[in-house]
């Protein structure tokens, strides 16, 4: 079962500037940060609240390592702004799995390694009226 929004993902050209706007204008710190080779991207999150189940939300801003990765091509034909929406779960493969049942076209066979350890999926935007949704569940609690 999906039990909160765990972040907004945003991608952008210049992750230290973005930071830094996210920092002076709205007082958001960096939580966590890392460089995701497999998804070709460095991030940061950036912790906006607690929520009652123990977990937390998010912002999570994506710079592309390379051109060719999916953030990297996505920013080359949008541009800059929000790129996904996750939502948390306690269980990615139950809850992918029950969502694939219903023909929504699940993007992972299994979940993979997303931020902080968790586990990850994405759900096909032209399934979800234009958004690409990812499930996460979390490695511990955040």
């Amino acid at each position: 079962m999906l039990t909160r929004i765990d972040h907004i993902g945003i991608a952008c050209f210049d992750l230290d500037k973005t930071v830094e706007f996210y920092r002076s204008t709205y007082g958001f710190e960096v939580h966590h940060s890392e460089i995701n080779e497999e998804q070709g991207v460095r991030e940061a999150m950036l912790r906006i609240n607690g929520t009652s189940d123990g977990g937390a939300s998010y912002l999570q801003l994506l710079e592309p390592t390379r051109p060719d990765s999916a953030v990297g091509k996505w920013l080359e034909k949008n541009g800059e702004g929000v790129h996904h929406i996750a939502f948390g779960t306690e269980d990615v493969d139950q809850d992918s799995s029950d969502i694939r049942e219903k023909g929504v076209r699940v993007l992972y066979d299994e979940p993979r390694t997303g931020s902080m350890g968790s586990r990850i999926t994405f759900l096909h935007p032209k399934d979800c009226h234009g958004v690409l949704t990812e499930l996460v569940t979390s490695r511990t609690e955040h």
